[in-house]
């Protein structure tokens, strides 16, 4: 089983940060470039938006792959993977509200009522916000273990809202390979959760009942 050092370990972090930022940078050079295509806005868009969506999948798979390998030091990875997620899902609100609505939080909302698909992006954000606040080792003890763990659950409501904004944004091309693909992922990511949370559930009731039948010595 591989146990990294905490210097490998440092190394791994360091090298996952600079992997999630490339597609960032990307956008950046070409920008400089020029090489944004025919319509630099939906590009910017559609890339973080795609970002968005990989990086909450890569947070959530956090948890089966440490349950299925063993390697339970990814559970400290899982932070920067969702705080990237947040990163990106704010670079595709940023382009909204700055490039098609000049910074007019009026008009925004006046969009954001109007266009289903809006509306539902916008309350993932909304809701990955206090995700994001939320992540540092000060706000877990504030809120205390269990309230932080049902408050970070509603990553998964995110994550689907997300990919029903995705889905409802490809309606008008009928391109709904990439919307389903995420669908998937996500869903076989909760699938797994319920099965390893059942799988508790039955052995704390075992073990339970192995308790009180065991005869106390005397």
């Amino acid at each position: 089983m591989f146990n990294p050092t905490p210097r490998q370990f440092k190394y791994i972090k360091v090298a996952l940060f600079a992997l999630a930022l490339l597609p960032a940078l990307r956008l950046l050079v070409a920008g400089f470039a020029g090489q944004l295509g025919a319509n630099p806005i939906e590009f910017i868009t559609r890339s973080s938006g795609d970002w968005t969506l990989y990086f909450l999948c890569i947070a959530l798979a956090v948890t089966p792959l440490r349950r299925f390998s063993g390697w339970n030091w990814l559970v400290k990875l899982r932070r920067m993977l969702g705080l990237f997620a947040f990163f990106y899902a704010s670079l595709h609100f940023t382009t909204f509200l700055w490039f098609d609505h000049f910074f007019d939080l009026g008009e925004m909302f006046k969009d954001v009522v109007k266009r289903p698909f809006i509306t539902v992006g916008f309350i993932a954000f909304v809701l990955l916000l206090p995700l994001a606040l939320t992540s540092t080792n000060g706000m877990i003890r504030r809120l205390g273990g269990k309230r932080w763990q049902w408050l970070h659950r509603s990553v998964y409501a995110v994550a689907l809202l997300g990919i029903l904004h995705f889905w409802w944004m490809r309606a008008g091309k009928h391109n709904f390979e990439k919307p389903i693909l995420f669908g998937t992922i996500v869903a076989g990511l909760l699938l797994v959760r319920v099965y390893f949370s059942w799988r508790n559930r039955s052995a704390g009731a075992a073990a339970t009942q192995k308790r009180q039948v065991t005869p106390t010595p005397t």
